[in-house]
């Protein structure tokens, strides 16, 4: 994934990469290097150090109008990494353009962060070198862009960072130091091993680097702590240090160990470029020194998040509006209503806090709060559901069956019911408390058939009772007879229809659900239990956009706040999954 969107603000070719093809035909020596796909793309192996190498001199001769030379068996720079870098210190010092000083720590044989530096903003530079290969290379590179008057290239001995560079230059007070360390502790780091994660894909450049441009004792994380040690004696004397690193796992410590030693102003920030991605680090012992927050949390906060969309087509909202009624819409709702509708009512069966914002004229707005995650399983909990429909009180084997409000009554009420006109006829052996409750007639019958008595084949009368049902204001009848012959219940009792069972549970075990949907019926609000935005405890809240295509209806959800990402995604689907099964399958069917 190409990372040049997130290339610093002023790199020049963070929206305007460069263009082989154009390069190729002006340059003979670039053009070699060049090859077409079958795209018809002009295309550059970074495989080749050749190719890299031509690439490198054409983009600083063709931008910059400098002219270098590199050996192939030294480190060979990208010019777009090396110019973020540039434009990040131009941050730490407060301007480009003014005339500043500034250290290269191991500058290479290209010599590029002075000439670039000195170039762009007429800034002094002091690079310092070790390997006498890339000091010729730098010296030389400097001599003919005719740069000496401001880089001054030295040659130091090994493991010389800043305190043997500086002692020459005991009265100079520079602005910041620059550095490239060697990323790698030894050949089998550098090659991969054991130090690259094994789901990233390979290396897309070569690597030219020589052994000490690439390579040190203890890796880039020692290095910079070596520049580290140095810093804590030189303090003021650079107004900012700082460091390239090639793996993100040396910042933290590398942050925590000028922790430790009291460095007051620190901050760091990322490369990003191609497929390549580096980081920095640079610390600071003045006061008055403005620090720039790093870009990673700016790019994270400035980054668009796209909401979650799906559409739902003409011939789709033209169904579910003629089924709005079911749901309480009034007549010839417009298409937005209408989605709203079915959605305010999957949200309320889902137990989803939600209320209606102010909005354009033609859409409507949904703020959700969802506490709990309610609609996974939906499968398992509508077998449940039925399930519990067909384990209602059924007939006996022996086919006598009790009369349905007295089966519901029994099921649902251990309130005690007295029969005084028939109290006689209860069974003795049967132990009845204050708290009991009588036997019903089914039972006195196989009682009375038990003991050998004869059944009355004469209808009696039966006693109704009304009860107070405790989950509603309505009355629920009771029906009770001493003695009831078989025959008696078939002629006289009809079995209870699908909707009155449904009504039987509804009204004893959910009592709160069936008066929100009566007033969602009538077309008002909702009653929730708490308003959407005073829940202290949720999973996610996000808002729902419902607005008019043409002939079709959109609906969008966007992320506000929350756990996770990825139960908004669920929810999202579980609400374009049951529009769409309510199309395929209209509800009372």
């Amino acid at each position: 994934m190409s990372l040049n969107k997130s290339m610093h603000p002023r790199n020049r070719y963070k929206d305007k990469p460069p263009d082989f093809a154009y390069l190729a035909s002006k340059y003979p020596d670039f053009e070699q290097h060049v090859h077409t796909n079958l795209a018809g793309r002009a295309m550059l192996n970074f495989k080749e150090p050749e190719a890299v190498r031509a690439l490198t001199c054409t983009l600083l001769k063709e931008d910059f109008g400098l002219t270098i030379d590199i050996p192939l068996e030294r480190l060979i720079p990208t010019v777009p990494l090396r110019l973020n870098y540039i434009h990040w210190v131009e941050d730490l010092i407060g301007g480009q353009g003014e005339p500043r000083r500034g250290i290269d720590i191991g500058t290479g044989a290209s010599c590029i962060y002075p000439l670039l530096g000195a170039s762009m903003n007429g800034w002094h530079y002091l690079a310092t070198e070790v390997d006498d290969i890339c000091f010729d290379y730098a010296t030389r590179n400097v001599e003919q862009n005719n740069l000496s008057d401001l880089i001054k290239v030295v040659k130091v001995p090994q493991k010389t960072l800043l305190m043997d560079a500086l002692k020459e230059e005991s009265a100079i007070v520079y602005d910041f130091c620059m550095c490239n360390p060697p990323f790698f502790a030894n050949q089998l780091e550098a090659k991969g091993v054991n130090s690259r994660n094994s789901r990233r894909p390979p290396p897309s450049s070569v690597n030219t680097g020589g052994v000490t441009e690439i390579m040190a004792e203890g890796g880039e994380l020692e290095f910079v702590k070596r520049i580290i040690h140095d810093s804590l004696q030189l303090k003021t004397r650079l107004r900012w240090y700082s460091c390239m690193l090639g793996k993100k796992c040396s910042l933290a410590p590398l942050k925590e160990e000028l922790r430790k030693q009291g460095v007051p102003k620190v901050t760091h920030t990322e490369f990003c470029q191609g497929r390549t991605m580096r980081w920095a680090l640079a610390w600071s012992f003045y006061d008055d020194v403005t620090v720039p927050s790093p870009p990673s949390k700016k790019r994270k906060l400035e980054k668009s998040r796209k909401p979650l969309t799906f559409m739902l087509l003409q011939p789709t909202v033209k169904e579910l509006q003629s089924q709005a009624s079911s749901i309480g819409c009034p007549s010839n709702p417009k298409p937005v209503e209408t989605i709203t509708a079915w959605l305010e009512k999957t949200l309320s069966d889902l137990k989803v806090l939600y209320k209606r914002v102010p909005c354009g004229r033609k859409e409507q707005s949904l703020f959700l709060t969802v506490v709990e995650n309610t609609w996974i399983h939906g499968r398992q909990r509508r077998r449940d559901q039925g399930r519990h429909l067909r384990e209602l009180p059924r007939a006996p084997p022996s086919g006598i069956s009790t009369t349905p409000s007295l089966v519901t009554a029994q099921h649902h009420s251990s309130t005690h019911i007295p029969d005084s006109s028939h109290s006689e006829s209860h069974t003795p052996t049967a132990a009845q408390g204050p708290g009991s409750v009588p036997q019903s007639g089914t039972n006195r019958a196989n009682s009375q058939r038990a003991s050998g008595q004869e059944v009355q084949s004469q209808e009696e009368e039966t006693s109704c009772v009304p009860v107070k049902n405790s989950g509603t204001e309505e009355d629920v009848i009771m029906e009770s007879s001493p003695s009831i012959t078989p025959n008696t219940i078939l002629a006289q009792t009809t079995l209870p229809t699908t909707t009155q069972k449904q009504e039987a549970i509804i009204t004893e075990e959910v009592p709160t659900e069936t008066q929100e949907q009566e007033v969602n019926a009538t077309g008002q609000e909702v009653m929730q239990p708490q308003s959407p935005g005073a829940v202290q405890h949720f999973l996610f809240k996000c808002l729902v956009n419902v607005k008019a295509e043409e002939q079709d209806v959109a609906v969008e959800i966007h992320w506000v706040e929350g756990q996770n990402k990825d139960l908004m995604n669920q929810l999202c689907t579980y609400l374009k999954n049951t529009l769409f099964r309510v199309v395929a399958k209209p509800l009372g069917t």
